[in-house]
């Protein structure tokens, strides 16, 4: 038996089992989600109304990933020293200070680069560490009626859900409704500041070490080296937010003339369906994941080169319709990679390193958030059509490498 094994059993022991446990977690994860991706609507608003330029709200999403990645990878380390529930605190914590300076952003522009790096610092912590609490209250002893996939499902939901409505509320607010620079976040704060108790309550699954045991903790992560996540997961879970990016950050941008005076609206529409659809795939990605290959992650990476397919279509005939169909297409693939990639993250991780894995896992993947920036950056010299065609030849690049190595380097747990 491993330390880390010895710790989890030891946790368990004499546990309050309450089914409910995890979705007091699950609710804190989709509170700091929602906190993350609310701004993101209000990018086009905040061009438009307050006149802030293409760099300053470039710098609102380099902010934001400042946080988020290193809380993505130190918050882990933490989770595993200190337990779960005090990450988890501060994260909502940090969720509700960056709504606050962005509704109070009218003080000055250094005010919303401050809010967003707390939002940027609650999602990281609450991905990391709400992921890993949710897993591990999605099994037994805490969870009787919960299978292998439920804790990977169910933090993909959360997360995917939290994005969406956050999302859609201050998208629908800033298209058409009042204070639309404070009413966003004020709805936000109402619906996350009775998880600073609520998330109290859920069974601690990683007690604090002892000193002893604490000096052991690190941040580089073991399992991290393992084949299977340098040579599969690592390939895969970039796409995933490339994807997002595309779908809501890039593809509104390029069809902003078709859109007219309903641009903000139009983004928020795909940015809400592409969430979704992501969320409404879990029981199909529960049936496609298999544990003894990447069938998961290659069904993931070909629906994400259809969507490409469609999205080139949509640019070129200027088609919103069409837009919204990569968008849902975009979704599926999302939804489906993301809980395959957290469910081979769970098999390769042992039980100790597992919040620091996921850590991992989300700060590559986040990378994929850069490609619009990157390929507006490229536009010119290349056309977008180029550029477009060329992350198709990447993606089937990814897509052979997987399905080459799906059935190679198996957790043998």
């Amino acid at each position: 038996m491993t330390a880390g094994t010895t710790r989890t059993a030891a946790s368990t022991s004499g546990v309050r089992r309450s089914p409910r446990d995890w979705v007091l977690v699950f609710g804190a994860l989709f509170v700091c989600a929602w906190a993350g991706n609310q701004f993101s609507p209000l990018l086009v608003m905040y061009q438009e109304q307050d006149h802030f330029s293409a760099s300053t709200v470039t710098a609102f999403l380099g902010i934001y990933v400042l946080g988020l990645v290193p809380a993505l990878v130190i918050s882990g380390a933490v989770a595993d020293r200190v337990g779960r529930r005090p990450p988890m605190i501060a994260a909502v914590v940090a969720a509700l200070i960056g709504s606050v300076l962005i509704a109070i952003g009218g003080l000055g522009l250094w005010v919303i680069f401050l809010g967003r790096m707390f939002s940027g610092i609650a999602v990281g912590t609450a991905t990391a560490v709400g992921t890993t609490w949710l897993k591990e209250l999605s099994r037994e002893p805490f969870d009787q009626d919960a299978d292998a996939s439920s804790g990977a499902r169910r933090a993909s939901l959360a997360f995917t859900l939290g994005s969406a409505v956050g999302a859609l509320v201050a998208g629908c607010i800033a298209q058409w409704g009042p204070w639309t620079h404070v009413l966003p976040f004020l709805l936000h704060l109402i619906v996350a500041i009775p998880f600073l108790l609520l998330i109290l309550r859920p069974t601690e699954t990683a007690p604090a070490r002892t000193r002893r045991d604490a000096g052991r903790g690190r941040l580089l992560v073991a399992s991290a080296r393992h084949r299977r996540f340098v040579r599969i997961v690592m390939i895969c879970c970039p796409w995933l937010f490339i994807a997002c990016g595309l779908s809501y950050g890039y593809q509104p941008v390029l069809l902003k003339d078709a859109a007219g005076g309903l641009g903000l609206a139009y983004g928020t529409l795909l940015s809400v369906i592409a969430l979704g659809t992501g969320a409404a795939v879990q029981p199909l990605a529960k049936r496609i994941d298999s544990v003894s290959s990447a069938r998961g992650l290659l069904v993931s990476l070909g629906t994400l080169i259809v969507g490409i397919v469609v999205m080139i279509v949509a640019v070129t005939e200027e088609d919103l319709i069409v837009g919204v169909v990569a968008s849902i297409v975009f979704g599926v693939g999302f939804g489906i990679g993301l809980t395959s990639g957290l469910m081979e993250v769970q098999r390769i991780a042992p039980p100790d390193e597992l919040a620091r894995l996921t850590g991992v896992f989300y700060a590559v993947a986040y990378i994929g958030f850069a490609m619009p920036t990157v390929l507006a950056a490229l536009t010119p010299p290349f056309t977008t059509l180029e550029l477009l065609l060329a992350l198709i030849v990447f993606l089937g690049v990814s897509f052979g490498a997987i399905a080459v190595g799906s059935r190679r380097h198996l957790p043998l747990n």
